[in-house]
Order: C-alpha cells, then sequence, then structure tokens
C-alpha cells in the first residue's frame, strides 16, 4: 500500500526539514498507527545516516538560538559589562571594540588563555581590555581574588596588573604569607592590602561580578565577551581575530 512505501521516506524527510503536514496520524486507524511504527523502524535501521544528519541540523539550530540568545544577553547587560566603574581596563582604553574576560586564578584555562589574550591585543591594537575577577574555584580563589581586589583599590591600576598577572604564574597556595610575598616582591604596601581584603567594597565588587555571571548564564571560566559576542570557554588569538573582524563587519 502507498502508506507503507512513503511513510518511511516521509519521516526521513521530516527528522531534516521539519513536520510533514500532510500526515495526520489522529487520521489513522490502530492498524495504520501500528504499521506506520514497523515503517518507521525498519526505515530508520536500514538509513541511519537520517538520524546523524537530523542531528547535526539540530545541533545547528541550536547553536545558532543559543548565539542569539547571547547576543541579547550581551545587549541587555551592556553597561555593566563594558562600563562598571571598577573593574581593570587595559589594552587600548579608546579601542573600538571591547574584550571583556570573566577568570579565576586558580583556572588552568584562564592560565592558557593569558598569551592568547596578549597575542590578540598585540595583533589588533584597537582592542580594550575588562578584566572581571569571577573566583568560582573554591576559597582559594576567592582569597586570590580579594588580593587583587583590594591591590588595586590600595596601590592603582599599576599594580593589580602586577599582581594579577603574578597571581596566574603563582603555583602554590594563597595565604596570608605567600600573599605577603607576592606584594613585598612588588614593593607594594602588604599591610594596607591585606587590610583591605575583608572591606565591603572588595565584597561588593566581587559580589557585582559574581551576580552579573549568573545573569548572563556563565557558569565557567575564562568566559569572554567580545564586542556583541558571548565567547564561552578558551580560544586560540587568531579565532578570536575572526570574531573582532566579524563583529567590526557587523558594525560598518
Amino acid at each position: 500500500m502507498i502508506l507503507r512505501h512513503a511513510v518511511p521516506a516521509l519521516l526521513g524527510l521530516s527528522l531534516i526539514t521539519g513536520p510533514v503536514q500532510a500526515l495526520d496520524l489522529n487520521a489513522m486507524s490502530d492498524a495504520e498507527r501500528a504499521e506506520f511504527g514497523e515503517q518507521v523502524r525498519d526505515y530508520l535501521l536500514e538509513n541511519p545516516e537520517v538520524i546523524i544528519e537530523a542531528i547535526n541540523i539540530l545541533e545547528q539550530r541550536n547553536a545558532e538560538a543559543e548565539a542569539v540568545a547571547d547576543k541579547e544577553l550581551v545587549a541587555a547587560h551592556a553597561d555593566a559589562l563594558f562600563n562598571d566603574g571598577y573593574s581593570w581596563v587595559g589594552g587600548n582604553p579608546d579601542g573600538d571594540i571591547t574584550l571583556v574576560e570573566f577568570m579565576d586564578y586558580r583556572c588552568g584555562y584562564c592560565r592558557r588563555a593569558v598569551p592568547e589574550v596578549a597575542n590578540l591585543l598585540s595583533e589588533d591594537g584597537n582592542i580594550r581590555l575588562v578584566i572581571k575577577e569571577l573566583p568560582i574555584l573554591g576559597d582559594a580563589s576567592v582569597l586570590s581574588s580579594r588580593f587583587a581586589v583590594a591591590t588595586k583599590h590600595v596601590a592603582g591600576d599599576d599594580a593589580y596588573k602586577q599582581v594579577h598577572d603574578a597571581l596566574l604564574e603563582f603555583s602554590g597556595e594563597p595565604s596570608e604569607v605567600t600573599l605577603r610575598r607576592i606584594s613585598d616582591g612588588l614593593g607594594l604596601d602588604s599591610d594596607a592590602i591585606l587590610a583591605a581584603m575583608d572591606s565591603d567594597q572588595v565584597t561588593d565588587e566581587i559580589t557585582q561580578t559574581r551576580e552579573l555571571a549568573q545573569r548572563m548564564n556563565i557558569s565557567g571560566t575564562p568566559s569572554f565577551v567580545l564586542g556583541t559576542e558571548m565567547l564561552r570557554g578558551f580560544l586560540p588569538a587568531d579565532q578570536m581575530l575572526q570574531i573582532v573582524d566579524g563583529v567590526r563587519a557587523e558594525q560598518g
């Protein structure tokens, strides 16, 4: 019968292109629906590549939908991302594109990202960099971030960058002793920095960044916002440069 030959092909097509409107399962008898199920099973067993193709298309559609949703999140939280008034700003402060990095000092991929971000800023001198402290890997991460943020408050942006770089290279366990050693080695006022670590100002800054990450659905580090694009994870500099070109093209 026509159903026997047509339904499997229609089903295979529907897996790729969407529902087949001409096929009304409710209009079938119980026997026809049973036959339909058998034919579907036989077709998929004989043509498993249809399933793979359908999964690939579904994943592509999901990725496209997620990219659109991420762009909407970036637009909705642009001020908090790009101009929060407290995060450290580097690169070219007047750059036409801003790269925001959510990072954790205990994160291995954050450490791997350091030379890639440096290469990106070196290759393209028109990128503004914003660092956001997002300590999510336990108490040691929080302690390191408090130390870095306190350094910025006590000693300024240049000292913060020195401490930031030192913490990303530091392989030991952070403690008052080891953090003091870092700040002493940089010629900073260790007593003042350590005293400021538990201040309300430091706490509020880290809390605001954590809340922003939650609103952005960021659950891991490093996470980046590059212009209008969300990059959820580590990317090499050459791929980020391609995204920069795409963002600039969108901006006209």
